[in-house]
């Protein structure tokens, strides 16, 4: 028999053995716990601490309980119609599901305790860090032993004690390859129709009269989800006075450059404005901090979106609501393959959802601390909007749009040609844009965010491009703090 108890976000399961039931001699007392004669039962105790906030559950279709149940559930196609940005525990008996969309992270730490198993999860690895060293449990931990949900799976994780059985990985969402025509206009038109449907969603649960921010490059995606919102907010009778588009410039980058040229382009220059910084505001041991990672580009992308959202709160003290284009590189597959010796063009066109998730669940190299992919990078956008208290958004992440992308036929429009897959993105993009919101968009040359922002060789001189120092940095500093 298992009987237990839900207390805030704890769950705690007592196990009983039938010998122990027949003498229906244990007493149960109300005082927040459940207490048993330890001479007369065998029992274990399971402790599960959700540390995620409920009022963290952004949801268009459905209440947080009735997502918990299809996660509670284990089945694919019940999680796949959860429509928003979610990351649910739910937990029943000895076994607990773990699902989490790609725009959030989702960790767990299985501690060990002389009672049973104690399964603590966060968003960060230094809340369980500080909840483990809270309990007494501190020795326990290390950046390396906790894990991450990855995104597009159901995780179960069956609480049964030492040792341990490995989690069991479901996937929920399942993009199907060569689903959308030879068209580029009308695959344009469909994946940017898509982005707008996402941004209306998310438009319409922003209260009324709170302003909506763009963190803006001038690039495709920066470019098309401002152009988008645009044309949404407009058609949703939305006040226009309420966007803006903001531009980091340390000096000397490029992108504010471009983002004039955009807007002067487009007719849209009052709704840009710059934010100013110096390369000496970058702070490389705050930024791995925020972040808990310490891949070299996604390092260098957070330390620019720790300065960006800085100026934007320094200006704006009352400001809450952002929007990026961050996912759209990974849908349009539009990374330099040449700057990653283990990368092909094959395996980039011939892999699910590669820039997403990595080499993949099940495989050598996917990381179970951190996932892989935009599944483990998207920290670089959601902790610094976080660490200076933004709501961010990225319609790019959306199941729906992703579904788009995924099922361009690239290997018939591209022919294994690098050169034609990079300048794929801009034109579909562009006629998307055009013929979604009848604005002819400006595409420049791909330039990564933190490289428009500042140079790149000033920004070397602030963050080493070297994995393996940025790496024990960042364990060093865990190993400060340690309990």
């Amino acid at each position: 028999m298992v009987v237990g108890m839900a207390r805030e976000n704890e769950w705690w399961v007592f196990v009983l053995t039938l010998r122990h039931m027949a003498r229906r001699r244990f007493s149960l007392a109300f005082g927040g716990y459940w207490e048993f004669d330890k001479s007369m039962i065998n029992q274990y105790v399971e402790r599960v601490v959700n540390l995620i906030s409920e009022d963290s559950q952004r949801l268009y279709n459905m209440s947080v309980e009735d997502a918990r149940e299809r996660v509670l559930s284990g089945k694919p196609e019940s999680v796949r119609e959860i429509d928003g940005s979610f990351a649910l525990l739910a937990k029943e008996g000895k076994t607990v599901r773990l699902a989490r969309s790609m725009d959030r992270p989702m960790r767990y730490f299985l501690a060990k305790r002389e009672e049973g198993p104690a399964l603590i999860v966060a968003d960060r690895m230094d809340t369980i860090r500080d909840w483990l060293n809270k309990e007494g449990f501190g020795d326990q931990f290390h950046p390396s032993y906790t894990r991450m949900v990855p995104a597009h799976y159901v995780v179960e994780i069956q609480l049964i004690g030492c040792p341990d059985p490995d989690p069991v990985y479901t996937r929920y969402f399942d993009p199907q390859k060569n689903t959308q025509p030879n068209d580029l206009e009308q695959i344009g038109r469909r994946y940017i129709g898509a982005l707008a449907e996402e941004i209306a969603k998310w438009i319409s649960t922003v209260p009324a009269k709170e302003p909506i921010g763009i963190c803006f490059s001038g690039g495709i995606d920066s470019g098309a989800v401002f152009l988008t919102t645009h044309h949404v907010m407009q058609s949703m009778g939305t006040p226009l006075t309420r966007l803006k588009a903001f531009t980091l410039n340390l000096g000397g980058g490029e992108d504010m450059t471009q983002a004039r040229e955009f807007f002067q382009k487009t007719g849209h220059n009052l709704f840009l404005e710059e934010i100013g910084g110096q390369t000496e505001d970058i702070n490389l041991d705050e930024t791995l901090r925020a972040i808990e990672d310490y891949k070299p580009l996604d390092v260098e992308c957070a330390a620019m979106g720790m300065l960006l959202h800085k100026g934007i709160r320094e200006r704006y003290p009352d400001w809450k609501f952002l929007m990026d284009g961050d996912g759209g590189d990974e849908n349009l597959k539009d990374y330099p393959i040449e700057e990653n010796p283990e990368l092909t063009i094959k395996s980039v066109l011939h892999n699910q959802m590669l820039y997403h998730e990595g080499w993949g669940v099940g495989k050598i190299k996917h990381s179970l601390t951190y996932s892989g992919g935009l599944s483990r990078s998207y920290t670089r956008t959601y902790a610094p909007a976080k660490y200076y208290g933004f709501e961010g958004f990225s319609p790019f992440t959306r199941p729906s749009v992703i579904e788009v992308s995924e099922g361009i036929p690239y290997i018939d429009l591209t022919d294994y040609e690098h050169g034609k897959l990079y300048d794929l993105k801009g034109r579909i993009v562009a006629l998307g844009v055009k013929a979604v919101t009848g604005v002819d968009m400006p595409v420049f040359e791909k330039r990564r965010f933190q490289h428009g922002a500042v140079p790149v060789e000033s920004l070397r001189s602030m963050i080493t491009d070297k994995e393996p120092l940025l790496r024990r940095r960042f364990h060093s500093m865990h190993e400060e703090t340690a309990g």
